[in-house]
């Protein structure tokens, strides 16, 4: 628990539970630690969610396949970030998409009943597990829907987009491979080098290996 100390202090839906009821929930096992390795599925699609799930630490991705057998990464978890805690409660709780780690990942496994327990005896953890279930919900299904209803192109300049406001230079810096980038938006590879190259005959961007250009 010492070595744990230093995370969970910072994590916003655990720090609000006294330590001494986090210590006695981790010695009785009511809460597990889990490590999976990078490339290692956590869930596949159809799983039933029993617990609620904490990322202590690693990166943790929500894909799908679509009809063509396109893998899309439909959203990104991090440290902090909780699994399973908008369909814990549900009457259908089977996790609809593919969890996989995308690098190595370390979590703390809530049980539905403990999970229950703690909303019901501390009022602030409540509190910051509704807030979370609620804005990331909403987050991962406006995600979802502009993924399916999105063009190549428009997923692109999406990205590129974005990544423009978090580096604040142009060109920016392509922070993946470009099968990563195909991979993120469900397309294969061939069709993202195809799109990137319209693109740049159409003047919308210009590249290289590692950088685009917003013209």
């Amino acid at each position: 628990m010492k070595d744990l100390s230093n995370i969970l202090d910072g994590l916003p839906l655990i720090k609000v539970i006294p330590q001494d009821v986090l210590k006695l929930l981790l010695k009785n096992t009511q809460i597990i630690k889990k490590h999976y390795a990078k490339d290692e599925i956590i869930h596949m699609d159809g799983d039933r969610c029993k617990q609620m799930e904490v990322i202590l630490s690693g990166h943790v991705v929500i894909e799908r396949i679509d009809q063509e057998g396109n893998l899309l990464t439909i959203t990104e978890f991090f440290s902090g970030d909780i699994i399973g805690g908008n369909l814990l409660f549900s009457k259908n709780p089977h996790y609809p998409l593919t969890v996989t780690a995308k690098a190595p990942v370390d979590l703390l496994a809530f049980s539905k009943e403990t999970t229950f327990s703690l909303c019901t005896h501390y009022p602030d953890f409540l509190a910051s597990y509704l807030e979370y279930v609620s804005d990331h919900t909403l987050l991962l299904g406006d995600k979802i829907k502009h993924y399916v209803q999105r063009t190549i192109r428009e997923s692109l300049l999406t990205y590129f987009e974005s990544e423009l406001k978090r580096q604040g230079v142009n060109p920016i810096e392509l922070p993946m491979s470009k099968k990563a980038l195909a991979e993120r938006i469900g397309v294969q590879r061939t069709s993202l080098s195809r799109e990137l190259q319209k693109m740049k005959h159409d003047g919308l961007i210009d590249y290289d290996a590692t950088h685009i250009k917003l013209l």
